[in-house]
């Protein structure tokens, strides 16, 4: 039996999204149970079988807990393009950088967390429009999570105004590895959003709970979910996810990869105000994925990032 055969006829089990509730605004001790090992850093990641157990450490949220992360993933490359969608419309398009021309609405939040540029380092680019000043609080927030936070450059383009950050543990001295850690960073980032800025809100899934005034777009009905596989040379295939933003969203992706055997090498997190626009470097033994594997790995994530009205006979 072929290597995509064997894997359709796998029986692969992806449980939905927890649904989200309400938590107190106090920080809650993280305990992981099991650590990653070569997240992100070596040439292929392998997810070792373990459980994050109550991993709520963010002020105001709590991410998902007791998320089972299960073996190693990988992609095999035999130039193939794969594109799926849970609906038939147009995708959201990209946010633009460039803020309203009315000085009074609000700019488009953005965080991006970039694992692909720097060997040494995690890279965080933020902007909120031109509203964003030193970011000394955040600087300190994401020290209480044991990171050493170094401001780099601070670029404008327009009426926008991006801060870049240089991340490491403060352990190792490493780039952050483990993507608990990155999706804790992710959430900490936005939740001081909308303490520092609060008509932030209206642009931020967060908001809808947390916020002093909820998204006018509902993340489950009016933003549509994209996911496409893409050739990317002979060894690797990039992952490309496009949907509605939610606390924990980064950890369930990865686990829904590693439960198809799927490593993952690199990854680029950028959330654009409600909506998520993720790519990761994927391979299957050492190799891109093929046409089988690449379809094996859009349904079970279809089937995770579909909404409660999506029809199910469709995948």
């Amino acid at each position: 039996m072929r290597l995509g055969d064997e894997l359709s006829h796998r029986n692969i089990g992806v449980p939905l999204h927890a649904p989200l509730t309400n938590s107190t605004s106090t920080l809650v001790n993280h305990h992981i149970t099991m650590a990653f090992t070569n997240v992100f850093l070596a040439p292929s990641f392998a997810l070792h079988a373990g459980r994050v157990s109550d991993p709520r450490s963010i002020p105001l949220l709590s991410p998902p807990s007791d998320v089972v992360f299960l073996s190693s993933t990988s992609f095999s490359k035999d130039k193939n393009f794969i594109f799926a969608s849970a609906y038939n419309v147009n995708a959201v398009g990209s946010a633009s950088l460039k803020s309203s021309d009315n000085p009074d609405s609000v700019p488009m939040p953005i965080v991006l967390i970039d694992q692909d540029s720097d060997s040494e380092a995690t890279i965080v680019q933020l902007s909120f429009g031109d509203r964003l000043g030193a970011l000394l609080d955040t600087m300190k927030a994401l020290k209480d999570l044991g990171l050493d936070v170094s401001k780099g450059t601070v670029s404008t383009e327009g009426l926008v105004k991006q801060t870049k950050f240089f991340i490491t543990q403060s352990n190792t001295g490493r780039k952050v590895e483990d993507p608990d850690m990155l999706e804790r960073i992710r959430l900490t980032i936005i939740n001081n959003l909308l303490k520092y800025h609060p008509e932030s809100s209206e642009l931020l899934a967060m908001g809808e709970v947390f916020g002093i005034k909820s998204p006018k777009k509902k993340c489950n009905e009016d933003i549509k979910t994209h996911i496409q596989v893409k050739e990317d040379g002979p060894k690797r295939s990039l992952l490309c996810i496009e949907t509605a933003d939610k606390p924990g969203l980064l950890v369930e992706i990865i686990r829904v990869i590693a439960d198809v055997n799927i490593d993952v090498e690199s990854a680029e997190i950028d959330t654009e105000g409600l909506v998520a626009k993720d790519k990761f470097h994927v391979s299957y033994g050492g190799a891109a994925l093929n046409s089988s594997m690449s379809q094996v790995l859009v349904n079970c994530l279809r089937y995770y990032l579909r909404t409660p009205d999506t029809d199910i006979d469709s995948y």
